[in-house]
Order: C-alpha cells, then structure tokens, then sequence
C-alpha cells in the first residue's frame, strides 16, 4: 500500500486527536468524549474516528470501514492511557477481551487477566515521561500493525537480572519499536509487542559484556 505520510506522531498527539473523540456506542447511549472515564470503562462503549482526526495519523491507507476506524480508536486510546503523563491502568486492563493476552515477544513474557494492569506501572518506573511515538499505522480488519519508538527519559531503576538495581541519571530512551494487535468484537485479543531492548538498554547505559560471554567459552 502506498504510504500517505511519513510524519511521525506522538501518541499523546494521536489522542489528542482522541481528546474530542466521539463514543459512537450503542444506540441508547450518548456521545461521550473519549477521555471520559466513564465511558472508557464502558464494555459497551465503542470510540470511532472522524475522517478530520484520521487526517493527522500517519496512516498508510486512509480508505478505512467504520469498523476499522472503531478498532484504530481502541488502540490510540490504549497507547494515550500508557502515557507517562496520565497512566489509566483500569482503562487499559479493560480494553482486553477476558481472555486477552499481551505478548511481550523479545523476552518471551506473557500477561494476561490482573497481570495487564503491571505494565504499565512498571514502564512509568523506568521512564516517569514514557510514551510511544507513532511512526506509521496500518489497519487491515481486526488487525492493527504498528512501527513506533518508545522514548522517555530514564529516571527510575531497573532490577539486575544478577541481583542489585540500576539508577537511572536522566539518560534519553529511543526504542525501536513494532506492535501488532489482534481485535474481537472491539477488544483487545492479542497484543503482541517487539521491543528493541538492546538499542533500549544501550540508551540506559546498560551494555552486553561480550568480553566475558567469550572468556566463558
């Protein structure tokens, strides 16, 4: 598909397209913004895009169905709620289908049912500005693909696999980033991450020791 734009997007922007977000939901419902708390713990509540809104995303097709722009809408008012600056963990727990399961393919780390609501708390440890920049979006049916870079400043600590904590000292975070997510029925099914946390860890002053690894062989 040809691409539309090139321009990159926080996702704070994205959602700010989010911020006077109608709730198109079911028909005895009203319209509600989509920042609403209210609605954005609604099970019945189901955002859409205004073709306005669309315009700012950078978007690799712009010919979406109406279902396709609900779907989109879920997961833009999903990468807002991880914000650093308005983290809503219920939110974005919610999102979920019952048995949905966020994927965290590099390491292999699975969350499903209360475990959702830990990441999001444990990103805003390591960066307390985290948020994702959207680079591109492609949305085909119930599947929505990603390119993004999870940027932030690292100003907490992160836990030593070999025991101890690391420090954080303001150090800038850029990681490469691809998210796919799977939707059913307007929730979340499958939301699988691929981090580059080589380039992230690298970023936090954290660097491999291939010295050792080779002297250990």
């Amino acid at each position: 598909m040809k691409l539309l734009s090139r321009k990159s997007i926080t996702a704070a922007t994205a959602v700010a397209v989010l911020g006077g977000l109608s709730i198109a939901a079911m028909p005895s419902q009203a319209a509600t913004p989509a920042h609403d708390k209210a609605t954005a713990h609604s099970a019945t509540a189901a955002p859409t895009l205004t073709a306005r809104q669309l315009a700012k995303l950078p978007l690799t097709d712009r010919h979406l169905t109406k279902h396709e722009k609900a779907n989109l809408a879920v997961v833009l008012r999903d990468y807002y709620v991880a914000e650093g600056s308005h983290i809503d963990v219920p939110t974005f727990v919610n999102s979920f289908t019952k048995d949905g399961v966020f994927n965290d393919m590099v390491p292999g780390v699975a969350y499903r049912g209360k475990a959702l609501g830990s990441v999001l708390p444990y990103m805003k440890g390591l960066f307390s500005n985290v948020h994702r920049d959207l680079k591109r979006i492609t949305v085909n049916g119930d599947t929505i693909s990603i390119e993004l870079s999870i940027q932030g400043t690292f100003d907490g600590q992160l836990q030593a696999p070999t025991g101890g904590v690391v420090k954080g000292k303001g150090q800038k975070v850029d990681a490469p980033t691809a998210d796919f997510w799977y939707l059913k029925n307007g929730k979340v099914q499958k939301f699988d991450c691929f981090v580059g946390y080589s380039k992230m860890y690298s970023d936090m002053g954290v660097n491999f020791d291939w010295a050792s690894a080779v002297n250990n062989h």
